[in-house]
């Protein structure tokens, strides 16, 4: 026959309880949600790469100034530039990377997505 152990506090286990099912909820949600916000991560990020690639290179800009240039929200886009390769990378963390390359005569360029 099983018998409750006294020695567990009924509050500690109710805070348990409410913490699985959060956890349950997050995990569940993320799944739902997955498709649209790596979406948005994607299209942010390629955004990013490409109109601070402009900036940068077309623009003479340093890109912490190209910053000024992106929407309201992109504020977890990083960039990052390789001066050899003349482009730009923006990252979303976790979820996305895109890089813009600057060409003579062609502008930025981004580099082909990969799904």
């Amino acid at each position: 026959m099983a018998t409750s152990n006294p020695a567990v506090n009924p509050v500690l286990r109710a805070r348990r309880r409410v913490l699985v099912v959060l956890a349950v909820l997050v995990a569940g949600s993320l799944a739902w949600f997955w498709k649209p916000l790596n979406g948005y991560a994607v299209l942010g990020s390629a955004y990013g790469a490409r109109v601070a690639c402009s900036c940068h290179y077309l623009g003479g800009r340093s890109l912490s100034d190209c910053r000024k240039d992106f929407e309201p929200g992109m504020g977890l886009i990083t960039l990052s530039e390789d001066k050899d390769a003349k482009s730009v990378t923006a990252r979303f963390p976790l979820l996305a990377r895109q890089t813009a390359t600057y060409r003579e005569g062609e502008g930025c360029q981004l580099e082909a997505w990969h799904d």
